[in-house]
């Protein structure tokens, strides 16, 4: 099997379980911990920031409440994105996905950026988000793979930036799987290991597509799933055997 390019073990929303997700913290750890490559969710701001967080709403990671795409950026920026998962956090804020490319650039990252959109502002975030990678991402350095579970907000970043490789995303892997990759032109699959019947994982590996599951936080199901061919696992779970040297 060649070499698609990329680790094979990518650090879920940053850190895992490591640090508070989808912060400048999560990625920290991420690095930290040995990984190369991490992934994160990324929205709007009601003023059109792309920021980093993976919910609609702001309760369960914030100090704030109710919709991100309700709030400006710089009300967004007040509030503290750490707390909720241990007091040494506390104080962290919410990250631009600019800061989050100056991050990675620092630590040597590789990076997944899940396009996140709040409902109704598909295109409007993968047009954002792909602008910003386009404008930001320093010239000759491997450029990040964009995914996303919404069709439309990456069909409107491949249009802003077709040269940004695109990963498509499922839960379940639909019949049209091959249609859809065509469609958008994705370089990869991605999709929930658990929904992951072992006849569709033979298809597409055998097809010769890169195939990545979340979230796998068990080594024997690790083992299993690389020894069927998978080519990349999003995990939680930092320290698991074998991570290292799959790295």
């Amino acid at each position: 099997m060649s070499d698609w390019g990329r680790p094979l073990w990518i650090a879920h929303r940053g850190g895992g379980r490591a640090a508070p997700e989808n912060t400048l913290a999560a990625i920290r750890a991420g690095a930290a911990a040995g990984f190369r490559m991490v992934e994160f969710d990324v929205m709007l701001s009601r003023d059109g920031v792309p920021v980093l967080i993976h919910d609609d709403t702001l309760e369960r990671t914030t100090s704030g409440r109710g919709a991100v795409a309700e709030h400006d950026f710089a009300a967004l920026r007040q509030l503290d994105a750490g707390a909720w998962h241990g007091r040494a956090f506390a104080g962290e804020v919410i990250p631009t996905l600019e800061e989050a490319i100056a991050l990675l650039v620092a630590l040597d990252l590789d990076a997944n950026i899940e396009i996140k959109p709040a409902p109704g502002h598909a295109r409007a975030t993968g047009d954002a988000v792909a602008r910003t990678v386009a404008a930001r991402w320093p010239v000759g350095r491997t450029l990040p793979l964009f995914s996303s579970f919404d069709f439309d907000a990456l069909d409107a970043a491949r249009a802003r930036a077709p040269e940004v490789p695109r990963g498509l995303l499922f839960e379940a892997v639909p019949d049209d799987w091959r249609t859809q990759m065509r469609t958008l032109g994705a370089v990869s699959l991605h999709c929930d290991h658990g929904r992951l019947a072992a006849e569709r994982l033979a298809d597409i590996v055998g097809a010769g597509i890169p195939l990545l599951c979340y979230t796998v936080n068990q080594a024997d199901r690790a083992a299993a799933l690389i020894a069927a061919g998978v080519r990349g696992l999003f995990t939680d779970c930092l320290d698991l055997p074998g991570q290292v040297a799959g790295h």
